[in-house]
């Protein structure tokens, strides 16, 4: 484990992992760089790839409430640690953040948008009840209750109860949990765009993008992908045959290769 120290001073840890160009993995929600080690292993074969704690994580610094701002220059730092300019990998809401870098200029070389949860279609009920559970999550979080944080966090989602269960009683997921009201509520917000839709911030980055998106997950999440690849100057669209939102390692790494690799 290394360190690299971000704009306002704070220590962002990270792993290095291989040889040849290099890739900066950014996890989603509650997720530290352990989420991305094993794709960092076996992308480690042709690139030198750099998976790290997000602000608030795993043994990076940070003090709430921390802000996409920050996050976005955290990730700056790394790709100057990586040698100036690097591809880019964003999981999720993590693919959200990695969005708002390559719109900020951030040297990115590649970008690769893995199922960023953007609801295109979203009407108000929906906006208030986001807002709702939000507010939710803060007061527990404030009541020191991060199991019972999580545990809402993912009880819309879909996910199984006793992945839930599991996940809401993991220390390593509890510690995280302070992060939940920045990811994914602020980085996917209206707010952090500047009033700017996704498609409209997507028009604006011109680095070439892949993003991916699993054939059994969510049908809005995969017409979110083909509409933002549209939106985006040097765009593509790749649906992975029968995978949903959390794709292995062994699947994921060679469709990353064959892009980060193609002529």
């Amino acid at each position: 484990m290394s360190t690299v120290i971000s704009a306002d001073g704070t220590a962002i840890a990270f792993e290095r992992t291989g040889e040849g160009p290099p890739v900066v993995l950014v996890a989603g929600a509650l997720c530290d760089r352990l989420a991305t080690s094993l794709l960092a292993t076996e992308l480690g074969r042709h690139f030198t790839v750099i998976g790290y704690d997000r602000r608030g994580r795993g043994e990076s610094g940070g003090t709430a409430p921390d802000t996409v701002q920050q996050e976005i220059e955290d990730l700056g730092a790394l790709i100057a640690e990586a040698g100036g300019e690097a591809a880019v990998y964003g999981h999720s809401s993590g693919a959200a953040l990695a969005l708002h870098a390559a719109a900020a200029g951030l040297p990115i070389t590649e970008l690769v948008l893995h199922e960023p949860p953007f609801y295109l279609q979203e009407d108000q009920e929906e906006r208030e009840e986001s807002q709702a559970l939000l507010q939710r999550i803060k007061e527990l979080l404030a009541q020191d209750r991060p199991a019972d944080a999580i545990a809402a966090f993912l009880a819309p989602t879909g996910m199984p109860q006793q992945l839930i269960d599991f996940m809401s009683q993991n220390p390593g997921t509890q510690a995280n949990a302070r992060t939940l009201p920045i990811d994914p509520f602020e980085v996917v917000s209206e707010a952090s765009r500047g009033g700017r839709t996704p498609i409209e911030q997507a028009r604006e980055v011109a680095v070439p993008t892949l993003v991916l998106c699993g054939g059994a997950s969510h049908p809005w999440m995969i017409e979110t992908g083909e509409q933002l690849a549209a939106a985006m100057p040097n765009g593509r669209h790749l649906v992975l045959p029968d995978q949903g939102h959390i794709v292995a390692a062994d699947v994921l790494a060679p469709a990353l290769t064959d892009y980060l690799t193609r002529p």
